[in-house]
């Protein structure tokens, strides 16, 4: 593949967006909260609690409400959930990465946007998905011409 001057200013042009956005307020908001989660003891011990019986209700899940501890297992695994989820500073990142997700998504739509408007973006945010004349899937048979 050569490297032509057009793809060379693509390439200078992507450094400048990814650049953009690492030194957004969005980027940096998001670092921050993520400094402080993981150097809080505390929200790292209900974070480690959560994910060690995440792995013994993975295994519960493999033999569904025949596992002798499924109702146990799975009462600790929703309170150790929302504990973590109450945290503060868990919550604190979890806004702070939806707004990073959202920034990311946006751009993802403008790029695919600037190359086609027929190119597909998956954001994951349905916000986002409005191109289409349908909310959830194509089930119009082709007749959007979304396929």
């Amino acid at each position: 593949m050569l490297a032509t001057l057009e793809r060379v200013e693509l390439l200078e042009q992507a450094d400048q967006l990814a650049k953009m956005v690492l030194e957004s307020d969005i980027a940096e908001q998001y670092q921050i909260c993520l400094y402080k989660l993981q150097n809080n003891k505390e929200s790292q011990r209900k974070i480690n609690r959560f994910v060690s019986l995440k792995e013994l209700y993975d295994e519960v899940q493999r033999f569904g409400k025949y596992h002798p501890d499924y109702k146990k297992v799975m009462t600790q695994i929703r309170e150790n959930k929302r504990e973590m989820d109450l945290d503060p500073l868990v919550a604190e990142f979890k806004l702070a990465e939806n707004d990073l997700q959202d920034l990311l998504d946006a751009i993802s739509i403008i790029v695919g946007g600037a190359v086609s408007e027929h190119i597909k973006v998956p954001t994951g945010n349905q916000f986002f998905e409005t191109n289409s004349s349908h909310s959830s899937g194509c089930g119009g048979g082709g007749s959007c011409n979304c396929g």
